[in-house]
């Protein structure tokens, strides 16, 4: 008995030395503090940005995600002790929260009605605090969102700041209240609060006046602390490793039609073992080719790479011999893993030899295979969790190379802290979980194929079923009938492509599908929504920005945009003579790249400095949503009239939408440019074009007087169209080459 007492007496004088040691760390009241231990000791909390929030300056509202059970406990016992805290009725009444409940003053309101505002203004206005609890919901409803209308009312005509706070991990509770099969629950997950600087709402707005409206604004700003509840500085290994904890070792993370499936153990020893071999080839920080296809090893050879601290210079081996030669050389690389099955599958022997050429050596899977002994087996299962190499997210981890469409393709290098950004930026916009399963026929070569169709699911917990080729039109729907994904990444092209060899069941299983790299046709949208369900949210992105940079969402939503911009992402327009109600697209974000390696600079980074232009023309609502009007080299001046070449394309798809069609402007002496349509249409007929232009409402500007038809349109090896090398083909044909 006596033991029994000392040893409580103990913990309780451990309580209340812990306890003061809180109070005079972070400032809190000795109730406040002893209250806090029993989260801090449980959770291990990370809680130093929780002082933004108690020094905020009145009057101030902190607007809390409300994840679990347990935020309103913990919020009571850090925020300030005149804090008033908005509670839902379940925690208002619940026994087990009353001691918290006692330390401050709290009042009960229902979620299905919008806030009783005039009561908080004042309260506000005598320089008071709020503490308001919204739902944990990346896409709010109508009925959610109303409640952030409310918060935003309130801010503005109290004029107070806003504080927004996610504490990371709670989804995971057993208090949580989110299913358990999207939120695997865990007793004790580590914890850490994220608490952004205060700013009133018309400082919100200060910072994107192109796209904000109030309430927006707001909704960004809260979406940007669930973003930062993440940490960037992890390293893309350790973000991987951080999600395998979350959702279990054994969770299934990786399939593909030949190999199949893997759970994230798996993935971290087969990698690891991968990992030593390239290890023992290149040196820290060397980019390390990667000629691959959509299949399990090129994820476990990127993870290696990752492990061991190399650069993985993703190769399109769809560009061509000669791009693939100065890809190696512009990044200077000297080893490239690939695969001889692959290659001879693929018939690739003359990307080999362009690599070759180019001055790499390469490294083949299978011969890394044969070399792996029972004790390298053996030391990876025991050591899986630890990486090769030290991680710094500042280094690069991924070298992409562009599409070339308009010019020279480039090198651009990401950072670990750029990929998992747009990762985590993704996830703070649409509404994903472990639960699902996202089928990737995008290549990893492709930025959208490897951030949004790769990236994305290894740190958030996503299965991911690859799928080598989006080519294969017949036999990607057999292979969504049985693998049931609930999210696929595609184009407007693919899923048209899909949609007509598909069967009525064959997509049933999607929640929605994120398009990107070309616009989405009405009826694309239409045959998905009618026929499957499943709602084609739209994108768009730039390889340079990690890539997404705005993306729709199935409940917010605006058909023929690309959506709003991504969370903690600025912009800004530049003005362009002869366009109105656009601009030229600027950007500025955590997601923006490390910079470029050009051919003539290879292997030498050139830093990005500052806002990274895009060379967009786009347009902004009020709402935020953005719509692409065109590339800026993809506008033509007519006689001082700016054209959109993309929109004159839209017109002719129009008329003619079997039939492949590229528009491009060409010199003219007269006018300065005109316009050029290069097209399969044996048929096309410039007054039957015309004639057309104007049922459209078309400028007659808009409508090409030239057409020159061609058998196929020149297209890259991404399959966009290859625009520098149709100008070329139509001042040929026109005899306009000395103009040129």
């Amino acid at each position: 008995m006596i033991l029994t007492l000392a040893l409580l007496a103990g913990l309780i004088a451990a309580w209340l030395l812990i306890g003061v040691v809180e109070k005079f760390r972070l400032g809190l009241r000795f109730m406040q503090a002893l209250l806090y231990v029993p989260f801090r000791l449980a959770y291990r909390l990370a809680d130093d940005r929780i002082k933004i929030a108690r020094n905020a300056a009145a009057p101030v509202i902190y607007v809390i995600s409300h994840q679990s059970r347990l935020e309103p406990a913990l919020m009571l016992s850090l925020l300030p002790e005149d804090t008033l805290h908005i509670l839902d009725e379940v925690s208002a009444r619940s026994p087990w929260f009353e001691p918290w409940r006692e330390l401050g003053r709290t009042i009960a309101f229902n979620a299905e009605h919008v806030f009783v505002s005039r009561r908080l203004v004042r309260v506000l206005k005598g320089k008071g605090r709020l503490a308001v609890y919204l739902p944990d919901a990346v896409e709010p409803d109508i009925k959610t969102f109303r409640l952030f209308r409310a918060v935003t009312r309130i801010a503005m005509q109290a004029d107070a700041r806003i504080v927004p706070i996610f504490v990371a991990g709670a989804r995971a509770l057993p208090l949580s209240l989110t299913p358990a099969d999207k939120a695997p629950r865990r007793w004790f997950p580590r914890l850490s609060i994220s608490v952004l600087e205060p700013m009133t709402i018309a400082e919100l707005v200060a910072r994107n006046p192109d796209q904000s409206s109030n309430t927006n604004a707001l909704f960004d700003r809260f979406a940007e602390a669930r973003l930062f509840g993440s940490d960037l500085n992890r390293g893309l290994f350790l973000a991987i490793r951080d999600a395998a904890d979350r959702v279990g070792a054994s969770h299934p993370i990786i399939e593909d039609v030949i190999s199949g499936a893997l759970n994230y153990r798996k993935l971290f020893i087969g990698a690891r073992v991968l990992g030593r071999r390239f290890e023992a080839v290149t040196a820290p920080g060397e980019a390390v080719g990667l000629l691959l296809p959509n299949a399990n090893g090129v994820v476990l050879s990127l993870v290696g790479l990752l492990s061991a601290s190399r650069v993985a210079a993703m190769i399109n081996y769809t560009a061509g011999p000669a791009s693939v030669t100065a890809a190696v050389r512009t990044a200077e690389i000297r080893t490239v893993i690939s695969s001889r099955a692959f290659i001879d599958k693929a018939s690739l022997a003359d990307i080999v030899a362009a690599v070759e050429e180019g001055g790499a050596k390469l490294l083949w899977l299978e011969d890394v295979r044969t070399s792996v002994t029972a004790l390298d087996k053996l030391a990876a299962t025991l050591l899986w969790r630890w990486p090769l190499q030290p991680q710094n997210a500042a280094k690069p981890a991924v070298i992409l190379f562009t599409s070339g469409s308009e010019g020279t393709p480039k090198a651009v290098v990401l950072s670990h802290r750029n990929l998992l950004a747009n990762a985590m930026q993704a996830e703070a916009r649409i509404t994903i979980s472990p639960a699902d399963i996202l089928l990737n026929v995008l290549p990893v070569f492709h930025s959208f194929g490897l951030t949004g169709g790769t990236i994305l699911p290894l740190v958030t917990g996503v299965k991911l079923f690859l799928y080598p080729s989006p080519l294969h039109y017949k036999l990607i729907p057999e292979v969504a009938r049985k693998a049931r994904p609930t999210v696929m990444f595609g184009t407007d092209t693919f899923l048209a492509n899909y949609a007509r060899t598909a069967k009525d069941g064959d997509f049933s299983s999607l929640r929605f599908i994120v398009a990107g790299a070309e616009a989405v046709k009405p009826e694309t949208r239409c045959v998905y929504r009618e026929r499957f369900q499943a709602e084609i949210i739209e994108g768009f992105g730039l390889t340079e920005a990690a890539p997404v940079v705005a993306v729709n969402t199935a409940i917010h939503g605006r058909d023929g945009t690309v959506g709003r911009l991504l969370p903690a992402m600025r912009m800004k327009l530049e003005p362009i003579e002869g366009i109105s109600g656009a601009g030229r697209l600027w950007l500025d974000g955590p997601n923006l790249m490390m910079g470029y390696m050009t051919s003539d600079r290879p292997g030498e980074l050139q830093p990005l400095d500052g806002w990274h232009d895009t060379g967009d023309i786009v347009s902004v609502d009020r709402e935020g949503f953005i719509t692409i009007r065109g590339r800026a080299k993809r506008f033509a001046k007519i006689a001082g009239e700016m054209v959109s070449l993309g929109a004159v394309e839209m017109l002719v798809q129009s008329l003619w939408p079997e039939e492949h069609h590229a528009v491009v402007a060409v010199p003219d002496k007269r006018r300065g440019e005109r316009i050029v349509l290069v097209t399969t249409a044996d048929d096309a007929d410039p007054d039957e074009l015309r004639k057309f232009g104007r049922q459209a409402g078309a400028a007659d500007l808009m409508v090409p007087n030239d057409i020159v038809k061609v058998e196929e349109i020149p297209v890259l090896g991404s399959g966009k169209t290859d625009y520098v090398s149709t100008r070329k083909l139509a001042i040929d044909r026109l005899g306009l080459s000395a103009a040129a």
